[in-house]
């Protein structure tokens, strides 16, 4: 029977209600860029730079066109290419394993663990060959990695170590933010992040001076000075207006991550009650930003089809595994191959969740739940 409740739209996330909040910053820094004429680079790209390795608590940050071009760039800052292997995770965005490949590297799935959804170091050890040049574990949702393990891993073996912390922008491990806890650390600034410019951005955050000084190269068509290019490189700058509204956020994350957590206790707290539905796992030695509230439940899709009938709405972190993507079909891994990671796109869901929203709202989507799956 269809449901007849209608509720008030409660979106994924809204934008429009951070921004209501801090327009008049926000207009002003747009409003300096544009009247200074410093569009490309410059002071702006350097003020936020030099805030988020402090946020980061890192030496560097070098700002990029993307998420995307954080891992690629950083992946040829350490001579990582054609002919080398990166181990990653099937289950996250695209991007992780598309940035590999553009790179010029090939990229190796490895399973799951199936409480935390984040790349199991166990796994990730029978995939270590001799072409294996970097490790990649991704800071899913916003909950950092089992980085000790991964890191005992890259000693043990000589490789490289590279976050993906696209979805972790203060995250942190055993008090270590993410970003300090391999050789380099890849963040995005897509404007649904914790930290989202008004357009595509990403960053390298490292401590290492060589990685930090071949991304600036590489960003900028490989040079140092205008004219002299000392190797091919890309246009991946950070947009000073994009750097200028990040530096403006950048004062709120703080304030906005632990509104995050705050409201995913509430979440937790409520859902507990519901039979059938599975909350996320912390681990107690991270502070998880909470990027994705995810649940997961059996019936994933057809509660998915009930609460947008209520007018909640939700999404899917992510439907296919990118084994399974037809992008990936040529590394001949078919169903199965990592059973974990499947099971997990099949099931989660994530819950409208950002600063901004209301107690009441969180009430109602548990509510709706609690009514769609009775």
């Amino acid at each position: 029977m269809k449901n007849t409740i209608v509720m008030e739209n409660i979106h994924l996330v809204d934008l429009q209600a951070q921004y209501r909040n801090i327009q008049g910053e926000v207009n002003s820094s747009i409003r300096r860029v544009i009247e200074e004429g410093a569009f490309i680079l410059g002071k702006y790209v350097r003020e936020f730079e030099q805030g988020f390795a402090s946020f980061c608590r890192a030496k560097y940050a070098v700002g990029v066109a993307s998420g995307t071009d954080a891992i690629t760039l950083a992946l040829k800052a350490m001579g990582i290419g054609p002919g080398h292997e990166v181990i990653t995770a099937p289950n996250s965005a695209a991007p992780t394993a598309e940035a590999i490949s553009l790179a010029g590297a090939k990229v190796v799935f490895a399973d799951i663990d199936p409480e935390t959804y984040n790349l199991d170091p166990e796994k990730v050890k029978k995939a270590i060959t001799s072409r294996t040049r970097a490790l990649m574990p991704v800071h899913l949702y916003g909950q950092p990695a089992d980085m000790d393990a991964f890191r005992e891993l890259a000693r043990a073996y000589g490789l490289r170590l590279i976050e993906d912390a696209a979805q972790a922008h203060g995250a942190e491990y055993k008090g270590h933010r993410v970003g300090t806890l391999g050789d380099a650390s890849c963040f995005s600034f897509f404007p649904s992040k914790n930290l989202g410019a008004y357009g595509d951005g990403g960053a390298v955050v490292t401590d290492d001076p060589l990685i930090a000084e071949k991304v600036h190269m590489l960003r900028d068509h490989g040079r140092k000075e205008k004219y002299i290019h000392e190797i091919e490189g890309h246009n991946s700058r950070l947009d000073a207006l994009q750097a200028a509204v990040l530096s403006v956020k950048l004062k709120y994350l703080e304030g906005w991550t632990n509104s995050r957590r705050e409201k995913a206790r509430q979440y937790d707290k409520l859902l507990s009650a519901i039979q059938g539905v599975s909350t996320p796992r912390v681990l107690p030695e991270v502070k998880h930003v909470y990027h994705l509230y995810v649940i997961k439940v059996e019936d994933r899709d057809g509660l998915r089809k009930k609460l947008e009938e209520m007018g909640i709405h939700t999404g899917i972190h992510y439907p296919l595994p990118l084994h399974l993507q037809p992008a990936y079909a040529h590394l001949g891994l078919p169903r199965g191959t990592f059973p974990r990671a499947e099971e997990a796109t099949s099931k989660v869901l994530s819950l409208p969740l950002y600063p901004e929203i209301k107690t009441e709202q969180l009430e109602a989507v548990v509510e709706a739940i609690k009514l769609c799956i009775s």
